[in-house]
């Protein structure tokens, strides 16, 4: 797995949190530009996950492959599920599903690039 693209994927996630935040502190709903963001997050998490597929099987290191995998495909679920819930909720609390979801996202891709990197 190419930790550049997991970590620029991470680094994207936070400015989309980051956007949703300032939506929801703002008391704005899930807007187009939230949208966009999300659907290239998105694109970066899918080319994430077949990378990350090829990487483990040509891979000679001791990596946990269901968890490294579910990881991947977990992540690719995230985004959206939580745009179709931010969308439906018309209040804050709708961005606030938003900022979570992109949080759990960065968090998600530093923790595979640990299961990668060989930390249990």
């Amino acid at each position: 797995m190419a930790l550049w693209s997991a970590w620029l994927v991470a680094v994207l996630a936070l400015v989309a949190a980051a956007y949703a935040g300032w939506l929801m502190v703002r008391n704005r709903p899930v807007d187009n530009p939230l949208f966009y963001l999300a659907s290239v997050l998105e694109v970066a998490l899918v080319a994430q996950l077949v990378g990350g597929c090829i990487a483990l099987a040509q891979t000679s290191r001791a990596v946990e492959g269901i968890t490294f995998v579910g990881y991947l495909l977990t992540c690719v679920v995230i985004p959206p599920v939580a745009i179709v819930w931010g969308v439906a909720e018309k209040s804050r609390w709708g961005t606030a599903v938003v900022l979570v979801a992109m949080l759990t996202i960065a968090v998600l891709v530093l923790r595979l690039v640990q299961l990668w990197s060989g930390h249990v």
